[in-house]
């Protein structure tokens, strides 16, 4: 109840979309759909559920396989395409993938609090793509609960994994040592929800998806693609399964569930690359900074102008130094 109300409360601080931005949100709406998959596609079988990934592969000799994983209630086309391009042009094959709850991906079992699932369990459905792709080992990246999900397959699976990158992620979300995540946000989220519909018609939906980046962004500055997204959006909402917003709640549940990694990383062998945004609005930056402590070897970059999302001012610094990083590591 009182997080219902809070997002009554906070309707009115959600950040607004600009009148240029809602005209180009008409636009997309009444063009036909660009393409937004650009490999081959499939499904992998993980235990009870099928698990949908495409794999973009350069057109020269690949030096590289890298696996792609997305943060709490977010499918594969979150990764935008101009964050997966330049990793292909430098030869890298890339894998994304919907994760159980969203997008394509499909389940036989049903989520309820009794029935819970982990991040273990996340984690496997990501090999379970290694798996039927046929792929021995990858360089693994993830994004916030996908840092986490990318961290897990690490130690697990090390002979899977030939280097971790962690974005704005952390070993611990519940560690009494660090600032807790932000409790400002999801009520902001909640408000947003309500303003512009829990299902609602497409124009909310993609309204819906460029306010939460906003709030995502916090005290960052910079411009959205905001057409991008919207063309992503409407592709999502007419050509796949549209936005469960459970998802996020049921990925919410497994990050609580998942208990400290610390020890388990201090021990890992494989080269490592952390990244956060300086203006992290949701997990502090702090997080991160505690991953490269204990890492045994691990390289950090820390994003100016950057919260909880991708910019895509940043993302020519940080394929970049993901690209130098896989280079510098043995074939």
């Amino acid at each position: 109840m009182y997080t219902f109300l809070a997002g009554l409360i906070g309707c009115a601080s959600v950040p607004k979309l600009s009148k240029e931005n809602k005209r180009t949100i008409n636009e997309v709406l009444k063009a036909p759909l660009p393409k937004i998959i650009q490999g081959e596609t499939g499904f992998a079988q993980s235990t009870g559920h099928q698990i949908w990934f495409e794999r973009q592969k350069p057109k020269d000799s690949i030096k590289g396989s890298v696996l792609l994983i997305m943060g709490n209630g977010n499918d594969a086309l979150t990764w935008p395409q101009s964050f997966i391009y330049p990793l292909v042009q430098q030869g890298y094959e890339v894998i994304r993938f919907d994760h159980r709850g969203t997008g394509l991906s499909t389940s036989e079992k049903k989520w309820n609090r009794k029935n819970h699932y982990t991040l273990n369990d996340m984690a496997d459905d990501a090999v379970a793509i290694l798996d039927t792709l046929g792929l021995e080992k990858v360089h693994i990246v993830g994004v916030s609960m996908g840092g986490m999900i990318a961290q897990i397959i690490a130690i697990d699976h090390p002979e899977r994994t030939v280097s971790l990158t962690s974005i704005m992620s952390s070993g611990d979300v519940m560690d009494p040592n660090l600032p807790p995540m932000s409790q400002e946000i999801f009520p902001k989220m909640v408000s947003t929800v309500l303003k512009h519909g829990l299902f609602g018609n497409k124009k909310g939906q993609i309204k819906r998806q460029i306010v939460h980046r906003r709030i995502l962004m916090g005290a960052a500055t910079g411009d959205i693609d905001v057409k991008t997204m919207a063309e992503t959006a409407l592709y999502n909402l007419k050509e796949r399964n549209g936005y469960r917003i459970i998802a996020a709640r049921h990925h919410y549940k497994a990050i609580q569930l998942a208990g400290p990694r610390y020890e388990a990383l201090s021990k890992l062998t494989i080269p490592a690359l952390v990244i956060h945004g300086v203006q992290d609005p949701v997990m502090p930056i702090s997080h991160s900074k505690k991953l490269v402590c204990l890492l045994p070897d691990a390289d950090s970059l820390w994003v100016k102008n950057m919260g909880h999302d991708i910019p895509e001012a940043a993302i020519g610094e940080i394929t970049d130094a993901m690209v130098l990083h896989f280079g510098k590591i043995p074939n």
